[in-house]
């Protein structure tokens, strides 16, 4: 059966710049799994205690688990809670569809917190629950926070829904920083060629972005309108115009020449190119916004530019001192052939089009994708009533 899940990627995860890796093995060790949504989320006290009361402990179960159930509770109340200043932390919250969800992700994916197995699940690599030579309890980290049966997964979820427009969206004022620091914020967004090609290849780069050290404070999982893609590309059609005006000309000129027996002057493809250098910026343009779309826009009626594409791009918004500089760094060149070594692009990118990952330029680019792509807007409720069909 068709079925919800959820996985919260806890404070202490994230900050240990491990989302990366729970992303790719969420994602690669069932091909059944599809990644619907995704929220940052900054709890407030009362989705805290909230969530807590769904956390119920099945007395069924033998003493080592219930032992574990109870730690959830209190690790929840002590590490989701804002912190003595009334600091709210990141949690990520991801929500997955597949076949018997719930089950693949408890058993296939996240594991047990009683280690079972090494290196295998998400627990195996980034849960702890140890214990001395008595038997006494010395460091207890489950990593992430799942559901443990399909009722309880609908009431957990539900209980975060009910909270996402307070509490989820893009957390501007999560992090602390010194005196006198003004952090950017910047858009990455990952292509379609990205989630399409490689279950482990998102959750590997976002574990290289990780090396800038800078905090994810909005992540959402977008399917790019045609008229999206058209407004966020647009300052490039006019660019392509007289980037490929030289190309337009030598192709011109050498179609000309094999087309006609008396020489053709180079003044003559000149003008011709002229009259081709917009179609073709036009054409160029097209072809990007039908990889980010899954639409052509000049074949598509231009009553339907507003439908979500059927291609799937995820966006993260990062936020740091000099945000924009050191992601695009760590992206590298747009020709993967010129990107620097051990760079994003230069590991991954196929070509111009085809390279990873789209990343703003300045801060006020970044502003103006992120209000394009509509990454703000709570997308949740509409999801998982869409699930429901409620």
């Amino acid at each position: 059966m068709n079925e919800l899940a959820y996985v919260l990627i806890n404070p202490y995860t994230m900050s240990k710049s491990r989302t990366g890796g729970v992303i790719s093995r969420l994602l690669s060790r069932s091909s059944s799994l599809r990644l619907l949504g995704a929220r940052m989320f900054a709890p407030s006290k009362e989705l805290v205690e909230e969530y807590i009361e769904t956390l119920t402990v099945d007395e069924h179960v033998g003493p080592e688990q219930r032992e574990v159930e109870l730690l959830v509770r209190e690790y929840v109340r002590t590490h989701y809670l804002p912190d003595a200043q009334g600091q709210r932390r990141r949690v990520m919250f991801l929500l997955v569809e597949g076949e018997d969800a719930v089950a693949c992700v408890r058993d296939e994916v996240v594991g047990s917190i009683i280690r079972q197995t090494v290196g295998e699940t998400i627990r195996d690599t980034y849960g702890d629950f140890i214990k001395d030579e008595h038997g006494r309890l010395v460091y207890f980290e489950p990593a992430v926070l799942i559901a443990r049966t399909v009722a309880q997964a609908r009431r957990q979820i539900d209980v975060w829904l009910k909270h996402s427009a307070r509490d989820s969206g893009i957390l501007h004022d999560v992090i602390r920083y010194p005196d006198g620091v003004t952090p950017e914020h910047t858009l990455v967004m990952f292509k379609p060629d990205t989630l399409a090609q490689s279950r482990t290849r998102m959750g590997t780069v976002v574990d290289l972005f990780a090396k800038t050290g800078l905090f994810v404070i909005a992540i959402k999982v977008i399917h790019i309108s045609v008229a999206q893609a058209m407004e966020f590309y647009g300052p490039v059609r006019d660019i392509f115009v007289d980037k490929f005006a030289d190309k337009v000309r030598d192709k011109a000129f050498a179609a000309l020449q094999g087309a006609f027996e008396f020489p053709i002057s180079v003044a003559v493809a000149e003008h011709l190119a002229q009259e081709l250098k917009n179609a073709n910026a036009d054409h160029e343009f097209g072809k990007i916004v039908q990889f980010m779309t899954g639409r052509n826009p000049w074949q598509t009626p231009h009553a339907d530019w507003p439908v979500p594409g059927s291609e799937t791009c995820l966006a993260l918004v990062y936020q740091g001192v000099d945000a924009v500089n050191m992601i695009r760094a760590q992206l590298g060149s747009t020709d993967p052939s010129k990107a620097a070594p051990a760079t994003v692009r230069k590991e991954f990118g196929r070509d111009v089009m085809v390279n990873t990952a789209h990343a703003s330029d300045s801060a006020q680019n970044a502003a103006r994708e992120i209000r394009i792509i509509d990454l703000a807007t709570n997308d949740l409720p509409a999801l998982v009533a869409n699930f429901y069909g409620t």
